[in-house]
């Protein structure tokens, strides 16, 4: 089953498809501007497809940063933008890297937003010195795979799937754990260690696994999957349920739920963090009450907030993971300035030492490229609508 994108979103979607081809408005008029080199920053990401939402999310916000770095007027360089769509998929994401790494161009990488498009896409990247600063790709094993152009502005599984358990178990006193993985490289990996950490905590765990729709289109998950899974659910007794996965599934797993008779406590991490989870569960009302976790926080920057809606013409805020790839593009922008001659080996290596004070945090990044510290958050969906909690 796919998932249909309402009507707005899908006009601009469209728009954005047309919007990244050329480049960003705002570039300094004066006659000393026409001297100025430029320099390409890329995206890589969901753009079309299931998920596609998700990536606009990124992509406006690397857009608006290029955008206010170039009316500035302080840079001793032009930035454009370019996107590569590989719609979140590690069978696609090699070429989009390919392509990406061709373009002369091209100096560093927003993205790749999904944990297995990244790790399909790194060897590429790394062979090419292209720095990558993903927003969103949480595999703990991406920061150990060698790859010293990689680096990330948010937590990892490893950090974000303890800390789901231990809100369920110690936070909600909730003693008996059903863990569900849509058999991806991400949902199985923060799947894995929130079950491993609410054993950890005391609490009974059970654990399957429901293969996804690959990304909600043409894929192999059906509803009689989903409702034989729920009432498998229902049977294990389960006072909590945990998803690993993405939003397009879990709203038909919610439908599912509700269908059987499921009472207990529904959690998922940020690949279910969209309002498109709520309109692709039916009924809707099966959303509520559903708690979703992100090493993301919701934007409260009025000035982001305006500009981000202006540009995007949709708002910034249940827009996931739009302020981290301000910051993750703002944090390839601060690397550049430091450069006498920016080269992709100079920008990977001025990252290693950056310490730049980001929107959603410092933007410091420890070794192995992992973020030095983040904080996890919970959003509940109440009334249709996703509010955020606080931290875990």
């Amino acid at each position: 089953m796919k998932l249909r994108l309402n009507k707005t979103v899908a006009a601009v979607a469209s728009s954005a498809l047309l919007l990244m081809v050329v480049p960003a408005v705002g570039i300094a008029s004066t006659s000393g501007a026409a001297s100025k080199p430029t320099y390409t920053i890329g995206y890589e990401g969901p753009l079309s497809g299931g998920n596609q939402q998700l990536g606009l999310n990124m992509v406006f916000a690397v857009q608006l940063a290029i955008n206010q770095a170039n009316a500035s007027g302080k840079l001793p360089f032009k930035l454009t933008l370019r996107t590569y769509d590989d719609q979140g998929d590690p069978t696609i994401s090699p070429t989009q890297a390919q392509a990406a790494v061709a373009n002369k161009k091209l100096v560093a990488i927003v993205g790749p937003a999904f944990s297995g498009a990244t790790a399909a896409a790194e060897p590429f990247y790394s062979a090419a010195h292209v720095a990558t600063v993903s927003p969103s790709a949480t595999r703990v094993s991406l920061a150990t795979g060698g790859w010293h152009n990689f680096f990330r502005v948010v937590a990892d599984d490893g950090v974000q799937g303890p800390a789901d358990a231990d809100y369920l178990v110690k936070k909600l006193k909730l003693n008996s754990v059903y863990v569900v993985d849509d058999g991806t490289s991400y949902g199985a990996g923060l799947a894995g260690a929130v079950a491993a950490q609410a054993k950890s905590d005391g609490a009974t765990v059970s654990t399957a696994t429901v293969p996804g729709t690959s990304q909600c289109q043409n894929g192999t998950a059906s509803a009689t999957e989903y409702s034989a899974a729920a009432t498998q659910a229902v049977a294990s007794g389960a006072k909590a349920l945990f998803y690993g996965g993405y939003y397009c599934d879990l709203g038909l797993f919610l439908g599912a739920l509700s269908s059987a008779g499921y009472t207990g406590t529904v959690m998922s991490g940020d690949g279910s963090l969209s309002p498109a989870l709520i309109q692709g569960t039916t009924p809707a009302s099966a959303a509520n009450g559903t708690l979703l976790t992100c090493a993301c926080a919701t934007s409260t920057n009025k000035k982001f907030n305006s500009a981000y809606q202006a540009l995007a013409h949709f708002s910034a805020a249940n827009a996931t993971y739009a302020p981290e790839s301000y910051d993750a593009a703002n944090a390839i922008i601060n690397a550049m300035k430091h450069l006498k001659k920016v080269t992709r080996a100079g920008i990977v290596a001025e990252l290693h030492k950056l310490a730049y004070k980001g929107m959603t945090k410092l933007v410091k990044f420890q070794s192995d490229g992992n973020i030095a510290g983040s904080a996890i958050f919970v959003n509940k969906v109440e009334n249709g609508k996703i509010v955020q909690l606080g931290l875990e």
